[in-house]
C-alpha cells in the first residue's frame, strides 16, 4: 500500500504531498523534511529505493523535480517505481509547460491514479478524461 506521494524540487521544497494514512501535520513536517535529506543526498548512480523506518522509499528524479512515494513492505517496488513515471508522462501529456500553478488538476490526475494508498488505473486516456471534460465545461 502507498503511504504518501510527494513532489520536491532540488531544493528540498515539498510541491506536492498527498497521505493515504493519518499523520499529524508536526510529524508530516519531520517525515518530509527526512525523507527529503536521503533522497536529495543520494548520486545518480545508487538504486531508486531505499528502506526507511517501518517503509520503503522509491524514487525517480526528473530536471530539478523529484517524485517520492512512501510505501509499506508488501508493495511491489517496481511497479510503483514505474507509476511515477507513468504519473509524470500523464502531467507531460496534459500540461505543455508550467505544473505549479495547477496543483488542482495534478491533485485530479493522482485522484485518478491511486485511491486510498491502491493504484487503481494506469490508462493516461482514462485518467485524462475528466480534466478534458472540466476543461469543456469551463470553456462553455
Amino acid at each position: 500500500m502507498i503511504k504518501f506521494f510527494l513532489m520536491v524540487n532540488k531544493q528540498g521544497q515539498t510541491r506536492l504531498s498527498r497521505y493515504y494514512e493519518h499523520v499529524e501535520i508536526n510529524k508530516r513536517t519531520m517525515l518530509e523534511a527526512e525523507v527529503i535529506k536521503n533522497c536529495l543526498c543520494r548520486s545518480k548512480d545508487q538504486c531508486s529505493f531505499i528502506e526507511y523506518k517501518d517503509f520503503k522509499l522509491v524514487y525517480r528524479q526528473y530536471a530539478a523535480l523529484f517524485v517520492v512515494v512512501g510505501i509499506d513492505q508488501t508493495e511491489n517496488e517496481m511497479a510503483v517505481y514505474e507509476l511515477i513515471h507513468n504519473f509524470v508522462e500523464v502531467l507531460d501529456k496534459y500540461f505543455s509547460r508550467v505544473i505549479m500553478f495547477n496543483l488542482d488538476r495534478v491533485h485530479i490526475i493522482l485522484d485518478e491514479m491511486v485511491l486510498n494508498g491502491c493504484i487503481v488505473e494506469t490508462n493516461r486516456n482514462r485518467i485524462l478524461a475528466p480534466l478534458f471534460v472540466l476543461d469543456k465545461v469551463a470553456e462553455s
